[in-house]
This record gives C-alpha cells, sequence and structure tokens, in this order.
C-alpha cells in the first residue's frame, strides 16, 4: 500500500505544468467506481505526515497528495465539533487550493471514505495537538403532552 502510494507520488512530481492563478480551487474528482452518497470533505495535512497517517489508520479511503499536502476524503461534516489543529486545511466539498493533487490511494471499498474521528486522532497525534471537541450546547428539556 505505501510502496504504491510513493510510486504515484513519484509520478506527481515528474508532471509539472504552469502555475494556476494564486487562490484557484479545484474539486477532488473520485473514482467514478466510489460512491459518495454522505458527500464529500477533504482534509489536507502536511506532506511530511502523510505516511506516517496511511501506515496507522486502521483504515484508509480515498487520499490525493500533491508536494506539499496529501488530502483524506472524510464524509461530509466531518467539521462538526471537531476542533482541527492549526496546520490542517479542511476543504469542504473536497473544494481544495489548486495545486497537483492525484490519486495515490484507492481502497478496495466501494466508499470513499477514511473515517474522520480515527483521522482526528492520529492528526493530533502526529502534530503535537491534545484533541479537543467544541462544547456541544446544552441539552433543551421538551414538555409532556
Amino acid at each position: 500500500m505505501l510502496r504504491n502510494a510513493l510510486s504515484r507520488l513519484r509520478g506527481a512530481h515528474r508532471d509539472r505544468t504552469p502555475e494556476a492563478p494564486r487562490g484557484a480551487r479545484l474539486r477532488l474528482a473520485l473514482p467514478a467506481s466510489m460512491s459518495a452518497s454522505l458527500g464529500c470533505d477533504a482534509v489536507g495535512v502536511p506532506a511530511r505526515h502523510g505516511f506516517r497517517l496511511m501506515s496507522h489508520l486502521p483504515r484508509t479511503g480515498c487520499v490525493f497528495a500533491d508536494a506539499d499536502r496529501w488530502w483524506w476524503i472524510v464524509p461530509a461534516g466531518s467539521d462538526l465539533d471537531l476542533d482541527w489543529p492549526e496546520q490542517i486545511t479542511y476543504a469542504r466539498g473536497a473544494d481544495v487550493p489548486v495545486g497537483r493533487p492525484r490519486l495515490i490511494h484507492a481502497p478496495d471499498a466501494l466508499t470513499p471514505y477514511t473515517p474522520p474521528i480515527p483521522l482526528f486522532l492520529m492528526v493530533c497525534q502526529v502534530t503535537g495537538v491534545v484533541p479537543s471537541w467544541a462544547d456541544a450546547p446544552a441539552p433543551t428539556a421538551v414538555s409532556a403532552p
């Protein structure tokens, strides 16, 4: 798995194209065979942490990479109640800053997702940040009929 990801990432370094306009974005394209019924967001992690995360996660979904970031596909809304570390980029709709991200890992399963909670905990560990969750609002009482 890691060897395959490394060979695909090396291929991305060979393909050079002119720079895109600053602030431009692109939507990561999932393989056609994948069902993304929960919607897609992407979690961008500095490239230096990519291999470590991939080797320690219990399940890895689609991962895109370029020279600067690895993008992990997660279900839409995976940022709710999670305080992702400052070094992480959370992209709603898998709409990421233009670079040259290429698909370097696709799971054998039919869904493209990496489970967000294990990813969140591992990201916190590799970035040296204590995991924290947003404070949930206090439950409201519902009066009986």
